[in-house]
């Protein structure tokens, strides 16, 4: 039985074959990765610095170490990519912006765009661009300077889908995107800008169940490592996205 903020022994079993380290695997096979994967748990959903990881876990520092290699090797991304199980009936998009803590500024030799670092209403942010299904499971996710407009992403999230219909909100009324949408065969259910000289007409009631994308992103930010931004380099921030949507897709 899992403790609080720790992975479920159902959530366990699904992962743990898709982890390096492995008995089987090429080189040394690693040891406890199920408390590894418990202090990333921890440490994501409490948002505590890696400094504060109770000792349980190990040291602090060669639990940040292994978490910073997983993420230098795609290992989240990868998780992620095979456990997903979208239901292609509908695609819905959406985005966020995530606040940057001032820590997480300042990475050695790169630019802040090349760490998806930017400047919003809100101040220094990074933008989670997120694609779901209808049942509120995540597809597809990027990452974007905090300025960069919702639409930027867009053709990257709807990219080879294979859904009927594709729901997203106004920001997303760009003529390039819903000619993409077309060519793919799907219907986009997305409401006209204001300034549209020929609004075009949508399903309306097809639109109200863009608030499944809503929820999940409320969902993800229940992760405290997620709701703000703490890490220095946007492959490491995207490790905590993506493991937070890995348990979102599980739960």
């Amino acid at each position: 039985m899992s403790r609080r903020h720790e992975v479920t022994d159902e959530q366990w079993d699904a992962i743990k074959d898709q982890l390096p380290g492995k008995e089987g695997d090429p080189g040394v096979t690693a040891k406890n990765n199920r408390v590894f994967v418990d202090a990333v748990f921890f440490v994501a959903k409490t948002g505590i610095p890696w400094r504060d990881l109770p000792e349980r876990f190990g040291h602090w520092h060669n639990v940040f170490q292994r978490f910073n290699r997983w993420c230098k090797k795609g290992v989240f991304t990868r998780i992620f990519e095979v456990l997903r199980d979208p239901d292609l009936e509908v695609l819905m998009l959406d985005s966020t912006v995530i606040r940057a803590h001032q820590h997480s500024a300042g990475q050695k030799n790169s630019t802040p765009e090349q760490e998806q670092l930017g400047r919003s209403r809100g101040g220094v942010s990074t933008k989670i661009h997120v694609a779901v299904d209808g049942l509120g499971k995540p597809t597809k996710i990027f990452l974007s300077p905090g300025q960069d407009h919702d639409v930027t992403k867009a053709p990257d999230l709807i990219r080879d889908s294979q859904a009927d219909k594709v729901i997203a909100d106004k920001a997303y009324d760009s003529d390039p995107l819903i000619a993409q949408i077309e060519a793919q065969g799907a219907t986009p259910v997305i409401p006209s800008r204001e300034n549209r000289k020929e609004p075009r007409d949508h399903d309306r009631q097809e639109y109200k169940k863009r608030n499944v994308v809503e929820r999940f992103i409320n969902t993800l930010k229940q992760c405290r490592r997620v709701a703000t931004r703490y890490e220095k380099t946007a492959r490491n921030f995207l490790g905590f996205v993506l493991f937070a949507s890995t348990l979102v897709v599980l739960s």
